[in-house]
């Protein structure tokens, strides 16, 4: 007599179907940005990037300086930016603390937004008028403007909420829960 086929249920380990480690591991999602700010990004990006391209294609100088801080914003705000909209996009995003990440957001972007708009003011100054340069100073005042533009447009979404979160509590001294309970 068999029982093999009784006891094989309970004392012979089940093996689960493999599964296949999720493709969508890497995937990219444009769902945790608002169009707007998808947009934003996505400019920034490659605004700053074409930038620090431009300047890169600078052949002499006589003032370098301005053109050396410029290149070091112009590559600082393309890595940030990209690294910024990859956290967004990808599954690092639930990796991080969210209020973090956007806090972050934030600072970074509206810090390299000041500090792209005053290179590009310090290379325009500092510049040989060559149209190469002129062109690298054109899109690093456009790559500011989006870089602040984000950050005016976040400041404003955030303010709506707290607006709309201090008129949603109104008065509520008068609420049972506020009441002291021996009364």
């Amino acid at each position: 007599m068999d029982n093999g086929a009784v006891y094989n249920q309970t004392t012979e380990l089940q093996r689960e179907p493999q599964s296949k480690p999720c493709a969508c591991a890497c995937a990219c999602t444009l769902h945790r940005l608002t169009p707007q700010r998808l947009l934003l990004k996505a400019a920034q990006a490659l605004l700053s990037l074409l930038a620090f391209i431009l300047e890169e294609i600078v052949e002499s100088c006589i003032l370098c300086g301005g053109l050396y801080f410029f290149e070091f914003i112009s590559f600082s705000a393309t890595f940030l930016s990209i690294l910024i909209l990859t956290v967004y996009c990808t599954s690092a995003y639930e990796k991080v603390e969210k209020d973090k990440l956007i806090k972050l957001d934030f600072w970074v972007t509206t810090v390299v937004g000041v500090l792209f708009f005053v290179a590009s003011i310090v290379f325009a100054a500092t510049s040989d008028k060559s149209s190469v340069e002129t062109v690298a100073i054109v899109f690093g005042f456009f790559a500011s403007i989006g870089f602040l533009a984000d950050g005016i447009h976040f400041f404003m979404e955030n303010r709506k909420v707290k607006e709309n979160k201090v008129e949603n509590t109104g008065n509520t001294q008068n609420t049972p829960e506020n009441q002291p309970l021996n009364n």
